[in-house]
């Protein structure tokens, strides 16, 4: 499908013939680049530090790293995800890699790390659903830290709780460093928690340009009226949302859009809502960069404003007091982590997922499965059948299979290097 004409004509007013002509090729000519994040904190807890240093090295020796974002690699093609247990038990996950830059601005601009200044903060995703910024904040943030991840359209923010379960849940005993909170609210629901949050991500619903290469429809839909329409409910989210930020707090103001409406005009229209200063913004295009279009804003809300901050309350008390709270990580696995741990095979494993019955000899009452030590969820067990408890919702639904396991073929490609 070409590329519309109006479009075509915005991005040479606004990026010049030649950069526009890349973009415009690319989007029309070439495939978007596939790349991965791993998990890290949940594989230390649940491997040996040799074993975790061990699989990253691996990674390195076979992917290209993701320049900007740590443990983030990109892959050759796009595999048959949906079949490997490792990405259903929140051992990685697939982002592209542009948006994976927010990493990159946190890094610069909010102490992470144990550096200087480091310490839990309390972060809102906003606009969070599928969850690919709220699991790399999730693996970022301070031990400690607290994350609301937000999605306010149901069916999605049932994927977003599901994502967020999987990628912080199933931790053995400690739980995941930070906690997370998955809620379904509109931006103005969060009037009752203004001044309690100390990062702000607000990836905002856009006239998607980023998307041409993945979604044909996006391309369909896309209008000059749709952009206008997109930059003004920006600007009401943003009004909406402003408050929650702390004195000295962050907001990280990020569109999957090119153009500049959407995107410089919306971010220095947050400047002077709050009276922030931009600290950098970053665009990235195909053609240019290894990744989809994207585009971020980091932005400092005043320290000072003549006003005493808002005490800060409990983040979790806050959630269930004043918002639709979907899932609680405080909660999560409560009472699991004493339970026979059984391991499955590969097959076994895609039966669990598939909500099937699987037969394999475990100690009779409650158990946890797991494949390859990272746990899948629970079963009752009656001897030699378990009673399969994995929500149905996330079931794999496809009958046939194509085998697939990431951490085996990076081990089998080593081997051939």
């Amino acid at each position: 499908m070409p590329l519309p004409g109006d479009f075509v004509s915005l991005m040479r007013s606004q990026y010049g013939d030649a950069e526009a002509g890349d973009l415009c090729r690319a989007l029309e000519c070439s495939e978007a680049p596939v790349s991965v994040r791993l998990n890290r904190r949940k594989m230390h807890a649940c491997m040996s530090a040799g074993d975790v240093r061990d699989i990253c090295e691996h990674f390195a020796s076979v992917f290209r790293p993701v320049p900007w974002c740590p443990d983030a690699w990109y892959l050759p093609r796009r595999p048959a995800f949906t079949f490997d247990p490792m990405l259903h038990a929140g051992v990685y996950y697939v982002q592209e890699a542009s948006s994976m830059f927010v990493a990159d601005m946190l890094r610069r601009h909010l102490p992470l790390g144990g550096g200087e200044g480091a310490g839990p903060v309390t972060a809102l995703d906003l606009c969070a659903a599928p969850g690919g910024k709220s699991t790399l904040l999730a693996g970022l943030l301070p031990q400690g830290s607290t994350l609301v991840s937000n999605e306010v359209m149901p069916k999605r923010a049932q994927v977003l709780a599901e994502n967020m379960t999987k990628w912080t849940g199933g931790m053995p005993d400690g739980g995941y460093p930070v906690l997370s909170i998955v809620t379904g609210n509109q931006p103005a629901d969060f009037a009752a928690l203004a001044g309690q949050f100390d990062l702000l991500l607000a990836d905002v619903p856009c006239s998607g340009e980023g998307m041409f290469r993945k979604d044909r429809r996006a391309i369909a839909d896309w209008s000059l009226d749709n952009v206008e329409m997109c930059r003004q409910r920006q600007r009401e989210i943003l009004r909406d949302i402003l408050p929650v930020l702390r004195p000295g707090g962050l907001l990280l103001y990020s569109t999957c859009t090119f153009n500049h409406y959407e995107d410089e005009e919306n971010a220095r229209h947050a400047c002077m809502l709050m009276g922030g200063d931009l600290l950098e913004e970053r665009h990235f295009l195909p053609g240019r960069d290894c990744g989809e279009g994207f585009y971020v804003a980091a932005i400092r809300k005043p320290a000072t404003g003549g006003l005493a901050p808002a005490p800060r309350l409990q983040a979790r008390e806050c959630a269930r007091r004043f918002l639709r709270v979907l899932y609680d990580g405080s909660r999560d696995g409560s009472g699991t982590s004493a339970l026979p741990r059984i391991a499955l095979s590969y097959d076994q494993a895609l039966q669990y997922l598939r909500r099937e019955v699987v037969r394999v000899e475990a100690p009779r009452g409650m158990v946890t499965l797991c494949y390859e030590g990272f746990p899948l969820g629970q079963g009752k067990s009656v001897g030699s059948r378990i009673n399969n408890l994995y929500p149905s919702e996330w079931r794999i639904r496809s009958g046939y299979t194509t085998p697939f396991c990431l951490f085996d073929e990076v081990l089998h490609t080593q081997g051939q290097v």
